[in-house]
């Protein structure tokens, strides 16, 4: 453990997490981010140097908290806002039921805890009326619930401004009246509100530009809570619009935090394109800028100008490093590993079991592949531009209806899937199940001109290796060496800008796992003995 301070490498958070919420209790760190329509809900990730992260908690675990069947892709919980005030912390979040066209149906809630890891109180309701929720604790004790306001209406600007209530934690409610305290700059899209106080002023951080490589943080202050706020004199505390040659882009969605030696940080929202791409595989990613308050009394980047920097120099705290996640996880315990989410439904006993046949991982095949309802698919991050993932999977499907196997998946629309599976003349065999997004009606292709025998029984081991934009598939059966299975595929595809609809259309990133369909809905059992995953850096 260095007493020295260390210099700090973004993403701090690498893979799909973006809207981050840092809060500081004594000297441990919290960073809420989230998890759209991945199970369980918002990821809570723990440090004590901010450099070295861990993940913690996802705290929305139950039917009550958060029910997703149904959402749509990149719906679910948006932006998280995490606090700690009175000997709690405060978790605000939205559930986003609808987000394309000129609706949003978004539903915000307020869930309490004495400790990080819980437990969680139910949910309590507060408005519908924008997303990207928050929660200010006021000096004088009140507190006040802010989000933006989105507008329907024709020949309306849709982000509406920054609505202002008071909120009641006794009666769990808000009350008093609605204010419009902020309505933007003329970048527009203004949302992600976060407030604090310092020296007696009132400063209202926003999210400006969009989500895309227009992104920003704007800042501006008051004497007043209500307003009015006067914008920060560059506009911009951190944006990598005017530097598209920046290895990060699309930072903006951002919240500071001061340390306990008087420091101060801020988080933001960042993708990671390749080289020559717009495509960020990763999805928004989480990064971390060192910033100073000038004598006017404003907060800026401390490497000077609004460009994010790659490189930060860390707090002046001792470096506290968390033990390593193995790259294998052989499921030899009853809970699932805690990097390994599943999608939209509350209730993982009808997807998998670590109990049933011990050492394996059991999905029971359920809907069909970008199902928005019940889709046994158990899966992680994908963390950097290339990587190598493998599994073994014992399966005998009896139909074409059945298939079981290793998938790198975006979302309904945009995933490959190597599945072991039934046919009616072959037998067992293999196949490649290919949908890249440039479908409307979401119909797969076939990238196999003949799909691949196998032994009736042996279990068959699976892998996927993406490396400069390709993705190839492999197996292996027992005693014999890997084989290359079909065409190299397009990677980039499963990201947020791919599928012909820009950084707008989607917003969560690639994960790779293990999948399980049974559309004859006889829920035949694949037993994964294993799932490894190893960047190639």
């Amino acid at each position: 453990m260095s007493n020295a301070p260390q210099e700090i490498r973004n993403p701090i958070l690498p893979g799909f997490n973006p809207d981050p919420s840092i809060c500081r209790v004594g000297d441990d760190y919290y960073i809420a981010t989230s998890t759209f329509e991945w199970f369980p809900g918002v990821q809570i990730h723990h440090s004590r140097d901010l450099k070295n992260w861990r993940l913690v908690t996802r705290p929305l675990t139950r039917p009550e908290q958060l029910d997703m069947r149904g959402n749509p892709d990149s719906c679910g919980i948006w932006a998280p806002c995490l606090t700690y005030a009175d000997g709690l912390f405060w978790l605000v979040y939205t559930d986003v039921k609808r987000k394309d066209g000129s609706f949003k149906d978004a539903h915000n809630y307020i869930v309490t805890a004495p400790g990080i890891e819980g437990p969680w109180s139910d949910p309590a309701y507060t408005n519908s009326s924008g997303f990207d929720p928050s929660l200010f604790h006021d000096e004088d004790g009140r507190k006040w619930f802010l989000n933006m306001i989105w507008d329907h209406r024709v020949g309306h600007n849709s982000f509406a401004g920054i609505a202002l209530q008071e909120y009641d934690p006794v009666k769990q409610e808000l009350i008093g009246p609605i204010q419009n305290i902020f309505k933007g700059t003329p970048l527009a899209l203004t949302e992600g509100p976060h407030l604090y106080k310092r020296d007696g002023w009132y400063y209202l951080l926003t999210a400006e530009g969009g989500t895309a490589y227009d992104h920003a943080v704007t800042l501006a202050r008051s004497r007043q809570i209500e307003g009015p706020y006067d914008v920060h004199p560059e506009q911009h505390v951190v944006t990598a619009r005017f530097d598209p040659d920046n290895p990060i882009q699309r930072a903006g969605h951002g919240d500071f935090v001061e340390t306990q030696t008087g420091e101060t940080y801020l988080v933001h929202l960042m993708g990671r394109p390749r080289l020559g791409q717009d495509r960020c595989q990763m999805g928004r990613e989480t990064a971390l800028q060192k910033c100073v308050w000038g004598d006017d009394g404003w907060l800026r980047l401390e490497a000077g100008g609004v460009a994010p920097q790659s490189c930060v120099p860390g707090p002046n705290l001792p470096e506290h490093v968390f033990p390593e996640e193995g790259p294998r996880h052989e499921f030899d315990g009853p809970e699932l590993p805690d990097v390994f989410q599943w999608l939209r439904t509350p209730y993982p006993d009808r997807l998998f079991s670590l109990t049933d046949r011990p050492g394996h991982l059991r999905l029971f095949g359920r809907e069909s592949v970008g199902s928005c309802f019940e889709q046994a698919l158990v899966a992680r991050r994908q963390t950097y531009y290339d990587y190598e993932a493998e599994t073994l999977v014992d399966f005998q499907p009896q139909t074409f209806q059945q298939t079981a196997g290793l998938i790198a998946y975006y979302g309904q629309l945009q995933f490959f899937y190597l599945a072991v599976t039934h046919d009616e003349t072959k037998g067992r065999v293999l196949t490649i199940l290919s949908s890249p997004g440039d479908d409307p009606e979401g119909r797969i292709k076939a990238p196999l001109k003949e799909v691949v025998s196998l032994p009736e029984s042996d279990p068959v081991a699976l892998k996927v290796t993406v490396e400069s934009m390709a993705l190839c598939f492999w197996y292996r059966i027992s005693g014999s060496d890997w084989a290359r299975i079909g065409p190299a595929l397009d990677a980039t595809l499963l990201s947020d800008e791919a599928a012909g609809r820009g950084a707008h259309g989607n917003f969560t990133g690639a994960f790779v796992g293990m999948h399980a369909m049974d559309t004859s809905g006889q829920a035949k059992a694949a037993d994964f003995d294993y799932f490894s995953y190893r960047n190639l850096v």
